[in-house]
């Protein structure tokens, strides 16, 4: 079997990102389509030191448009839900079925916790909670909150902040970049929210 087949990344890009710009929902104040551009932002930054080929910096760019796909027929497990996205699509437009075993493993490992397993996985789970440690991260989180509200996941200020505070102490970046230039950033938001929300954590 030829693994290296031709990708034609370019028309996938432009179905996904059509599909994903028109269909998602719009209560998903965090996890939109802006959050899908973000990411793609963001992993460029922490991907040039990293020594990509140009097949994996294609599969990682192909499993971030992927990693919240999900949401558009699901909320709770829309990883998984992406993996099936990705198996249905990605055949039509030349990805090997090593590929897509690939980017499933890339999209499986922005589910949190998470556990990835190697560069590529690093590399997106960083990318997707970069923000943590940015001077964007109340900003952001702020649209989770919204989200999660909207969703009747969370039912007060108080109870998401507690929540935020477990989430950042349990949090670990992958990639020397972000534990660098993120990390020291997102310790002092940690900090912030535990004197806030003067929790035991």
């Amino acid at each position: 079997m030829n693994v290296h087949n031709e990708i034609q990344y370019t028309e996938f890009e432009n179905f996904i990102s059509a599909k994903l710009k028109t269909e998602l929902n719009h209560d998903l104040h965090y996890h939109g389509f802006h959050h899908t551009e973000y990411v793609l932002g963001v992993m460029d930054l922490i991907a040039k030191n990293e020594g990509l080929s140009d097949r994996e910096y294609i599969l990682l760019k192909t499993a971030i448009w992927l990693h919240d796909s999900g949401f558009l027929e699901v909320y709770m497990n829309h990883e998984e839900k992406g993996c099936e996205y990705a198996k249905l699509w990605l055949p039509k437009y030349g990805y090997s079925s090593e590929d897509i075993s690939k980017i499933c493993g890339m999209i499986m490992a922005t589910k949190v916790p998470q556990r990835p397993q190697n560069m590529l996985e690093n590399i997106i789970a960083d990318a997707d909670l970069e923000y943590l440690g940015t001077d964007k991260y109340e900003e952001i989180s702020e649209t989770l909150y919204k989200e999660l509200v909207a969703k009747n996941i969370v039912r007060s200020e108080e109870q998401w902040g507690k929540i935020q505070v477990g989430f950042l102490s349990s949090h670990n970046y992958h990639t020397q970049f972000c534990i660098e230039n993120r990390e020291a950033n997102k310790q002092s938001q940690l900090a912030r929210l535990i004197e806030e929300y003067d929790t035991s954590l």
